[in-house]
């Protein structure tokens, strides 16, 4: 769909010349032209001239006069051109000059006068030469039809005869298949069979007899084309030979009958071109207005063709008989492609003057893009060519030349496409084929080229100033507003159209164009050559037309204003060159060096500057940007190396991709293609912001930022935007192969939905949710608030129940809390039920079901009053109800109510077995009320609600109640049920005593307070050890003395067993009056000052000798045995950690392990015998069964607390020994701590306690020190560099796994922090030093 688009035309003129070859150096860009004229003495005279360096500006420098030689001139082809090789040798640094008379003579570039010097002479003559692509070889073909391959250096590799019988080294072997002699010839007979085939090949009269050479683009083989001997009946045809480097021969083609001369071997290498003529003897089957361009495969076969249009060049055949030289009135001269093989040049010579005609295919259609004419001649003569060549690496880029001038015409790859904007916009598309433009309006119809919806057929008015008029258009723009399309030639000639498009369904045209004017630009003036167009639309059906051309020197802007009958038209001259329309109106131009001015044509046509792109940008629009309520524009350019451009005036451009390679403005959105086959939206918002909020690196991090927010759509390999259609929310692609493709991208669907809910059009916006399958939710979600108030309008619009219920349904699954979804539903159905209840009863019953939690009473009770008002709905109803919920649930709420009818309602139609359910029903009837009502909701276990009818079925039910209480636990129920009743004391009984059970023995105690139970709350503080509720309760109950004693032993023998030493000794003290055993329970939690007190103060100082003295030593036994422990611990702790960490530097990947956390999730195995791989995330898991099931949450769980279990051998240990020092630092300040309660004891008692506590102090003393170098030495950081931020992982378990295993890297001394040592000294006893 896309169309050649002149971009630029330069043209050099050389006076007095006779140009008839130009060549290009690639590496310094310049272009080469010799000029050859016929002198008195019989040979050629040939100047080589340096044109200038070729740029899309145009060329630059001025025209040099490099070197000129005289030659020999042939003498069989005196004359045509001499000069039949012109070629830059970038190795040598030469221009290779080869002529007819058998001269090659180079000229150097080094030097400051170049000298050109003859490397040879190859007799008798050379009628065709032709370079490898590489330079490396030289093919030439002498006049006695010989072929000779050369060296770069001229040295002969290769010498043979051209014409032989062989077919070459591919010759095929012919096996009968698909031959004439094994098909059926039905009454013919086998005769007919066997009867020989004969063609008679021959030439065309247009032949010019020369031979002709074409490389493959790869220089692996090239292809020459020659004419045949003459066979003993006089037939001379010509015959294709393909030869490979060595200049051994491949192949011969077949005989075509009508073969003209023309060759050229596609770059590529799929096809070599020729063209073959009809109608006449020796030519082609036919008409004699046939023309084809054939296609040729490697090895000589046919390989399709399309048809030149006679008509349309203007050819007319005048008789085999005319000595004319151009039988047809035109003849093709020469074909070549481009570089990059997408376009084929065909070089036509017409007796009204020279035309190059460009072809591009799509979809197996041949194209007709464009046509050059030949200039005409100063003296009235018809233009002539004298060569055509395409750039070898710039693949747009064609160099013509006439005898006088050398022209550059730079081409580029557009879409014309309608900018049209909603109500009206069309998503028309313009394709040029030859003096037709093929329409189709993608809003209506996606008509697969080379078809179309409408095919419009010109004839544009010739210009008198030129001989030869060319039927194919250069250029075509849509109107923004309307949709009229005009058209633009070369001469200046242009039509304009309103196309009347249907925008809708019908039976009515497609299109029914109307022609509103037609007419010339400006005055004809041949040196003025137009190439774009923009029409704009303005008040009172007026029209502005502005046309872009040029003439030698600078551009030319035409502007036509169209009213009714009148057009005024105005010319202006630009001090610009090559510049470009941007955008569709005609407002703004671009300069070849991406500059964007404003023209205005009220001031002469000046240019006022606004902004620019970075490089020069064909693919150009320009959008509206909103900024404080004034409009500003936005220009958006593609660039050649694939950059997508955005600017503003006055301000610095961006770019939003590297790698596009098409875009369009449609809904809010600049949308783009990439090199990485992705569709790309970018709102026109952020667009703007970025313009805006540029920083110092020109916004690009800004741009990478954003552009993570931007939608992405996977499309296509190759595929380009052919246009975008904002009312269909339609996106139009073109493969590379030329199909067509039609999406409906989700960001345009959402931009137009929320603009239809933003306008109150609710229809519309449904129906486009669920045509592009949006879910339902984004009607609500997009102004909650609004729908509320709106909703009358939505059911007024969306009337139908199937639609509403689906809506309904949707929002019930999506994620609105159950609060919103429930006042969504109620607004729903309260404007239904206003509405009409009858029509709307299942949407009614929908919006019950959806809310969370469903409310499927209300939804029943609704049925009840139906089946009292009208029951002839009541069925259906019930029946869709049953289709929304499960029946078995249904069941269940209907017996809930306790609606015996309504119950067999919903049984009978869920259509469940009587014999289930009938049963039942017969036995709860025949239950009173409220046991009845027990036993349903026993059955729904609802276990409260059946308490309490269970509590109101009567007195004599109370002991079955008791038991339903403790079989489901319902004590607390139970208490607010029987509060305030002569039950509720036993009710609390049965409470304590289940907490009792329970081991809540505080809970228990104060519930059986509460139920006036003393002895069982005594029991219940005293397995809570609330000793001192206990003895104030044995006090109340008047509990004897003895059983006090009792008690209060025991209750200080538990004591102890909790290491509550100190209340132990108060139990024993106040209620056993035992002073021995409460100093033993003191000592016995290292309560040596508090035993001494009570020794003293009851007078029982022999206890110090028997029980104080005793426990003190062996108190410090235990905490020497203490520290013993801890210092062992510590040393192996120290030792292990040392080796742990000699290992991670010396054995790293034996210390850290090899496993990737991203293989922790595959569990798949092959079953066939093998040898083990590794499994990747990319692993496809085999069909058959594999010998592991995939990992559970439990498993995952459990393989998540093995990785960090410390476990030895593992990474993990090192970390999980850094975490035990620590607990050993915090258990050694506690032992610190008590035995600063123990040392001063040990200084007041025996000389043997003071040797025993020096000896304690000094311990501790000594593990303080080693313990603080330990932790010092443990903790000591590796001088590293800084980490880099952390990026926080997935919340998954692969992602919690890889964070793992990525902290298992990181030192565990960063990780786990310090211990802190206790610094100060108080614990010591300084006496023991002394």
């Amino acid at each position: 769909m896309r169309n050649l688009t002149l971009v630029a035309n330069n043209v050099v003129v050389l006076e007095n010349l006779n140009i008839s070859a130009t060549t290009a150096d690639l590496d310094e860009n310049v272009v080469y032209a010799v000029s050859e004229r016929q002198n008195m003495d019989g040979e050629v005279d040939v100047e080589l001239w340096k044109v200038g360096g070729i740029e899309t500006a145009g060329f630059t420098g001025e025209p040099t006069l490099m070197a000129m030689f005289s030659t020999v001139i042939s003498t069989s082809q005196p004359k045509c051109n001499q000069v039949v090789s012109l070629k830059v040798i970038a190795e040598t640094q030469r221009i290779s000059i080869i002529t007819h008379g058998g001269d090659i003579t180079t000229v150097s570039l080094e030097g400051t006068e170049p000298i050109p010097d003859v490397e040879g002479t190859v007799e008798p003559e050379i009628l065709a030469a032709s370079w490898a692509p590489d330079e490396s070889l030289l093919a030439l073909v002498t006049g006695e039809g010989k072929l000779i391959l050369m060296t770069s250096s001229f040295e002969v590799l290769s010498e043979a005869p051209i014409h032989t019988i062989e077919f070459g080294e591919d010759a095929p072997i012919n096996v009968g298949w698909g031959s004439k002699q094994t098909q059926f010839h039905g009454s013919l007979g086998k005769s007919a069979a066997q009867a020989p085939t004969t063609t008679r090949a021959g030439t065309s009269p247009d032949d010019d007899g020369r031979p002709r050479i074409s490389w493959r683009g790869d220089g692996a083989y090239f292809v020459i084309s020659s004419l045949s001997p003459p066979s003993p009946d006089g037939i001379v045809k010509r015959v294709l030979r393909v030869y490979d480097r060595q200049a051994a021969l491949q192949s011969t083609s077949e005989d075509v009958p009508g073969l003209e001369h023309t060759v050229v071997w596609r770059p590529s290498g799929n096809l070599i071109v020729g063209t073959q003529r009809f109608g006449f003897e020796g030519g082609g089957a036919g008409r004699a207005e046939r023309h084809d361009v054939v296609f040729f495969e490697r090895n000589g076969l046919r390989h399709g063709e399309f048809g030149l249009r006679m008509a349309d060049i203007g050819g007319k055949f005048k008789g085999l008989g005319n000595a004319d030289g151009r039988k047809w009135g035109y003849k093709v001269k020469e074909t070549a492609w481009s570089s990059d093989s997408n376009i084929l040049s065909i070089w036509v010579e017409h007796d009204e003057g020279d035309i190059v005609q460009l072809w591009t295919t799509g979809n197996y259609h041949w194209y007709l893009k464009q046509e050059i004419a030949a200039p005409p001649s100063r003296e009235g003569e018809p233009g002539r060519f004298t060569s055509i060549n395409w750039h070898p690496e710039i693949s747009s880029y064609l160099i013509l030349t006439t005898a006088t001038q050398v022209i550059h015409r730079a081409y580029a790859w557009d879409t014309f496409s309608s900018p049209s904007q909603p109500p009206v916009d069309s998503g028309s598309i313009a394709v040029f084929d030859g003096p037709s433009v093929l329409l189709t309006p993608f809003r209506t119809q996606n008509v697969p080229p080379p078809m179309s919806s409408f095919r419009l057929p010109l004839s544009p008015v010739p210009s008198q100033r030129v001989k030869y008029t060319s039927k194919t258009p250069v250029h075509a723009n849509f109107s923004r507003e309307n949709d009229a399309l005009t058209l633009v030639w070369q001469t200046g000639y242009s039509e304009v159209y309103e196309m009347h498009t249907r925008l809708g369904p019908g039976r009515a045209k497609v299109i029914d164009q109307m022609k509103i004017w037609s007419g010339f630009v400006a005055e004809e003036d041949p040196a003025v050559q137009w190439r774009q167009v923009a029409l704009n639309y303005g008040p009172e059906n007026s029209w502005t037309l502005t046309a872009l051309g040029s003439n030698a020197a600078r551009d030319v802007v035409a502007r036509v204003k169209i009213g009714g009958e009148l057009a005024l038209k105005q010319e202006f001259e630009l001090e610009k060159r090559n510049t470009r329309i941007l955008g569709d109106a005609g407002e703004y131009l671009q300069d070849t060096g991406g500059e964007i001015y404003q023209f205005a044509p009220e001031i002469e046509g000046s240019l006022e500057k606004l902004s620019h792109f970075p490089e020069f940008c064909v693919q150009t629009q320009t959008v509206d940007a909103i900024h404080d309520s004034r409009s500003d524009k936005i220009f958006l350019g593609l660039g050649g190396s694939g950059k997508l451009h955005v600017t503003r005036a006055t301000y610095d451009p961006i770019t939003l991709g590297t790698n596009a390679t098409s875009f369009t403005v449609t809904s809010g959105f600049t949308t783009f293609t990439t090199t990485a086959h992705e569709a790309i939206f970018v709102p026109l918002t952020t667009v703007d912001r970025l313009i805006s909020d540029q920083g110092e690196n020109g916004g690009s991090e800004a741009v990478k930022e954003a552009a993570k927010e931007w939608p992405v759509r996977k499309v296509e390999r190759g595929s380009r935007i052919v246009t975008a259609v904002p009312s269909t929310m339609s996106l139009v692609l073109q493969m590379p192969r030329g199909n067509l493709e039609t999406i409906n991208p989700r960001p345009l669907v959402m931009e137009v939905v929320k603009q239809d809910l933003d306008a109150g059009e609710y229809r519309k916006a449904f129906f486009a949710c669920r045509k592009h399958r949006i879910d339902l939710n984004v009607i609500i979600e997009h102004d909650r608030e609004r729908f509320l108030k709106n909703v009358a309008s939505f059911v007024e619009q969306v009337h139908e129940v199937d639609h509403l219920n689906l809506l309904l349904t949707s929002i019930g699954h999506g994620t609105l809390s159950p609060e919103s979804l429930a006042e969504i539903c109620d607004a729903v159905r309260t404007e239904l039920e206003r509405i009409d209840m009858i029509k709307y009863v299942n949407s009614i019953l929908t919006a019950y079901v959806v809310k969370s939690p469903p409310d499927h009473e209300a939804g029943l009770s609704l049925l009840l009053r139906l089946r009292d008002t009208d029951p002839s709905v009541v069925e259906d109803a019930v029946k869709y109800i049953i289709f929304l919920v499960d029946a078995d649930r249904l069941f269940d709420t209907a017996l809930g109510m306790y609606d015996f009818s309504l119950v067999l309602m919903i049984a009978q139609h869920a259509q469940k077995d009587p014999r289930e359910y009938l049963p039942f029903l017969r036995e709860l009837r025949a239950l009173d009320t409220y046991y009845q009502r027990f036993r349903i909701d026993d059955h729904l276990r609802r276990y409260q609600k059946a308490l309490r009818d269970l509590s109101l079925a009567g007195p004599e039910r109370f002991d079955e109640a008791v038991d339903y209480i403790e079989k489901y636990q319902l004590h607390e129920a139970a208490l607010g049920i029987w509060k305030a009743t002569d039950r509720h004391g036993k009710i609390l009984e049965i409470y304590g005593d289940w907490l009792y059970d329970r081991r809540e023995f505080r809970q228990a105690a104060s519930v059986f307070i509460e139920a006036k139970k003393g002895k069982k709350a005594m029991v219940a503080h005293e397995k809570a050890l609330e000793w001192q509720e206990l003895f104030m309760l044995a006090v109340e109950n008047e509990m004897s003395d003895d059983e006090i004693v009792e008690t209060a032993y025991r209750v200080a023998e538990d004591l102890v067993s909790k290491k509550r030493h100190a209340d132990a000794a108060r139990v024993l003290l106040d209620y056993a009056k035992d002073v021995r055993e409460a100093v033993i329970a003191l000592v016995g939690g290292n309560g040596f000052s508090e035993a001494r007190r009570i020794i003293g103060l009851n007078r029982k100082f022999e206890l110090l000798e028997d029980v104080v003295y005793p426990a003190a030593l062996e108190s410090k036994a235990q905490f020497t045995e203490d520290l013993t422990e801890m210092r062992e611990q510590i040393l192996k702790q120290v030792n292990r950690l040392r080796e742990l960490r000699i290992r991670k530097v010396e054995e790293p990947d034996a210390f850290y392990g090899t496993e990737d956390p991203a293989l922790a999730n595959v569990d798949v195995m092959t079953d066939a015998s093998m040898a083990p791989t590794t499994f990747t995330r990319y692993t496809v898991a085999p069909t058959t069964a594999s010998r592991t099931s995939k990992r559970s949450s439990r498993s995952k769980r459990k393989l998540e607390r093995k990785a960090g279990s410390g476990r030895k051998g593992t990474v993990d240990e090192e970390e999980y020994l850094l975490k035990s020092v620590g607990k050993l630092v915090e258990r050694f300040k506690t032992t610190q701590n008590e035995v600063q309660n123990l040392l001063p004891h040990l200084l007041q008692f025996t000389s043997e306690h003071q040797e025993e506590g020096a000896k304690l102090q000094k311990d501790i003393e000594r593990f303080d020190q080693e313990l603080g170098e330990a932790v010092t030495e443990i903790w000591m950081k590796s001088q590293e560099g800084e980490e880099p931020a952390a990026v926080p992982p997935v919340d998954t378990w692969a992602g919690r796994m890889e964070e793992l295993e990525k902290n298992r890297r990181v030192n565990p001394v960063e990780r786990v922090a310090k211990p802190e040592m206790r610094k100060s000294d108080d614990w010591k006893m300084r006496l023991y030093y002394h």
